[in-house]
């Protein structure tokens, strides 16, 4: 299949590597190895388990620390703290362009697209593809690209129940948040609740927002939402979509 379109369509976008570090005074991202050099990242069995949990349930948690290694993943968690600490990140907002509203009582978070254009977001960025492709074949769904951001809750920060798309836009398909805080307790808060695609306000799970755990959902069939962090909370989100060009903002 044809390379995806990866097309980030908000600021701020995150510098390269160099300019981040000096950004900090000079602390240095952690260097990380390609994926294809850790045997069974991506495994056709992995993707058929991918495959069969969205189908039967619409969604899944698992654990992808062995899947990415610890390296990859405290990486990209440096990345997202100097991002914070810099201020590089902006308030999330609910909905695009004209429509785009920034309500404080819905969502807390801020938020810093990915470009890919570090060492560490490349090689998730080939995690991504892979899981891409993979669910076409198995799923036929029709993926074309995927978007992704870092988000940051920062305590009392929440984001209330809702979708990730609207039925029948097309756009977001399949939703995926990777998380990447170490020593999570449930006393911290910031937990993801998914909600029953048939019963809309029946909880159905919980996962805690630890380093390495990641979820996978259909975006138009389930609710979810984050609960109160109660310290600062880390996370990625990606959206596999079936459009080939982002909507105009």
């Amino acid at each position: 299949m044809g390379a995806p379109v990866v097309t980030p369509i908000h600021d701020p976008l995150i510098a390269p590597a160099s300019a981040v570090q000096v950004a900090v005074g000079g602390g240095g991202i952690q260097p990380v190895g390609p994926l294809h050099d850790r045997p069974g990242a991506v495994s056709e069995i992995w993707l058929d388990e991918l495959a069969l949990g969205l189908s039967d349930q619409g969604w899944m948690a698992l654990d992808v620390r062995a899947r990415l290694g610890s390296d990859l993943l405290a990486a990209l968690q440096q990345e997202v703290e100097i991002l914070d600490r810099t201020d590089a990140m902006k308030k999330a907002g609910i909905g695009r362009g004209n429509d785009l509203v920034r309500d404080r009582s819905v969502r807390r978070d801020r938020i810093a697209w990915l470009q890919g254009i570090t060492v560490p977001q490349a090689a998730l960025f080939g995690f991504f593809d892979a899981i891409r492709q993979g669910l076409n074949q198995r799923l036929f769904l029709g993926l074309k690209r995927f978007e992704t951001h870092y988000a940051t809750y920062h305590p009392g920060d929440f984001y209330k129940k809702h979708l990730d798309s609207f039925r029948g836009r097309a756009s977001r398909v399949v939703s995926l948040v990777l998380y990447l805080n170490e020593d999570w307790q449930e006393a911290d808060g910031g937990a993801l609740q998914v909600f029953s695609g048939d019963i809309e306000y029946q909880a159905c799970g919980t996962v805690l927002p630890e380093a390495g755990r990641m979820a996978l959902f259909m975006s138009e069939e389930i609710p979810h939402e984050v609960l109160p962090a109660n310290r600062t909370r880390y996370s990625l989100a990606c959206w596999f979509r079936q459009d080939e060009v982002p909507l105009p903002l």
